[in-house]
């Protein structure tokens, strides 16, 4: 379409559009005679924001948008294209019409547009089952993304979520949790639906408890997302066990065992999940000693486990390799010398044991400070 006839094209839509959308369209003619690139890009979003524009923007981005698309801001573009590319009818027109975009935008001056684009083309191989297709465009999208000094949040925010998805198909939890986590922290939580929030808390629940590599849950326990959980008696329940491992709880955990029967992804990690709630325990048990009373025999933390007495010495050899303690273990007289547990987060009742071992602690320092003076006497 030649440009002599968008005024005719613009009448058209603005007929077709939602009566409360025809003022912004009579508006788009009046920018675009005026050359306002920028204040017309603005209210092009606005419009494609708009779910009664649906049906349009299809249109308008292939007739009317790229007719000054290299005027405008080409993260804008790419952003309007995705909008758009919402109508495309199936996966294969999308990947069609998200490729084109992105080799539009690929230019010196318009990298960060590219790598945005690049993304949404990732995302839409994993629609369609290319997991290495997918896995190529996003890994060239990181490494455009590590040579900027600073990025628009939406295109981190962007490629976070798409990795999250890749590593939640490849059933990879651990690299699905930090992604996930990650993208979380690029937006306003508040932009999610209520749905949204809550399956993505589910989600990164299932991730941090199925992981082989995570085991300090505190960042997850910490954020507002996982609030969600506490709307349904599922979302309960996972998040009474998280807190559990968090504090080595084995009666809560043995208590929701039925409950993790159930549950098709936990069920299947259940051996993994009795070790880390093990681990959870003894970590738990050397942090409510004092530092100067952390020589724990094999007795003692079977008892403080309820590990099998033959495999203590297994379980804090595990806690050491994986970072949780620092120590060593006496073999023969089967004691294990703590001097280090990794930092986790707090719920009341450790709290309330901390501030418990502070006044224990002061009232120690009181007593020496008593004892100085008294045998100090004749000193001074």
């Amino acid at each position: 379409m030649s440009a002599d006839a968008i005024p005719d094209f613009l009448a058209e839509q603005r007929d077709a559009a939602p009566e409360d959308l025809q003022g912004l369209v009579i508006e788009f003619e009046t920018l675009w005679e005026r050359k306002l690139w920028h204040q017309l890009t603005n209210l092009l979003i606005q419009f494609f924001n708009h779910p009664g524009s649906a049906p349009q923007r299809l249109q308008f981005y292939k007739v009317f948008v790229l007719k000054f698309a290299d005027k405008i801001n080409q993260l804008k573009l790419v952003d309007l294209a995705l909008k758009a590319a919402t109508q495309c009818t199936s996966n294969a027109e999308r990947l069609a019409f998200m490729e084109a975009v992105a080799k539009r935008v690929d230019t010196d001056t318009s990298q960060d547009a590219l790598v945005f684009a690049t993304i949404a083309v990732a995302r839409v191989k994993l629609d369609l089952g290319d997991f290495d297709g997918a896995r190529k465009d996003l890994d060239k999208a990181e490494r455009v993304l590590d040579s900027f000094d600073s990025v628009e949040t939406i295109v981190h925010a962007a490629f976070y979520d798409a990795n999250a998805d890749y590593y939640k198909a490849k059933e990879d939890f651990g690299s699905y949790y930090r992604n996930a986590l990650l993208y979380l922290a690029c937006i306003d939580i508040k932009s999610l639906s209520p749905a949204e929030r809550r399956n993505r808390a589910y989600d990164l629940s299932m991730a941090a408890l199925a992981s082989t590599s995570t085991y300090n849950f505190g960042e997850l326990l910490l954020h507002p997302i996982l609030d969600a959980l506490s709307q349904d008696a599922e979302g309960k329940w996972v998040r009474e066990l998280l807190f559990a491992f968090n504090r080595g709880d084995l009666t809560t955990f043995n208590s929701l065992a039925p409950k993790i029967r159930q549950n098709p992804i936990l069920s299947e990690h259940s051996p993994q999940l009795r070790q880390k709630i093990y681990l959870a325990a003894l970590t738990e048990a050397v942090f409510r000693r004092p530092p100067h009373d952390r020589a724990m025999t094999f007795d003692t933390i079977a008892a403080e486990t309820k590990v099998k007495p033959g495999e203590i010495e297994h379980l804090i050899m595990k806690a050491l390799s994986l970072g949780l303690l620092r120590g060593t273990i006496d073999q023969v007289d089967q004691v294990a010398h703590i001097n280090w547990v990794q930092p986790k987060v707090l719920d009341m009742e450790q709290i309330g044991n901390m501030r418990q071992r502070l006044k224990e602690w002061d009232n120690n320092v009181n007593e020496l400070g008593n004892w100085i003076e008294k045998v100090g006497r004749d000193v001074w």
